[in-house]
């Protein structure tokens, strides 16, 4: 079941969505926050707080520098909620 606060597509609304921002959650396993809300999909983007980290490339293509790891969750799949987001749970370390 899903932790969240929508218990259909139609209330999952950006205003909604946007209350999540600063949530802990779990994610595959690995604990998240919720770090902001994408208006086209919409998407959840998750900043990995277990301090995992992706090498982010300049605009020629070459590892530049060391970022924290993010991850984007869809929250809608046509008229239901998406099944990554509906995956999503509180049951996070701190």
């Amino acid at each position: 079941a899903s932790w969240l606060p929508f218990m259909n597509a139609e209330i999952a609304t950006l205003p909604n969505l946007r209350r999540l921002i600063g949530q802990s959650v779990s994610y595959d396993g690995i604990c998240c926050r919720v770090i902001e809300v994408l208006e086209d999909g919409p998407s959840l983007v998750l900043l990995d707080d277990e301090q995992r980290t992706d090498i982010q490339d300049n605009q020629f293509g070459e590892p530049n520098r060391v970022v924290p790891r993010t991850y984007t969750v869809p929250v809608l799949q046509g008229a239901e909620l998406h099944p990554r987001f509906l995956q999503l749970s509180v049951a996070c370390c701190k």
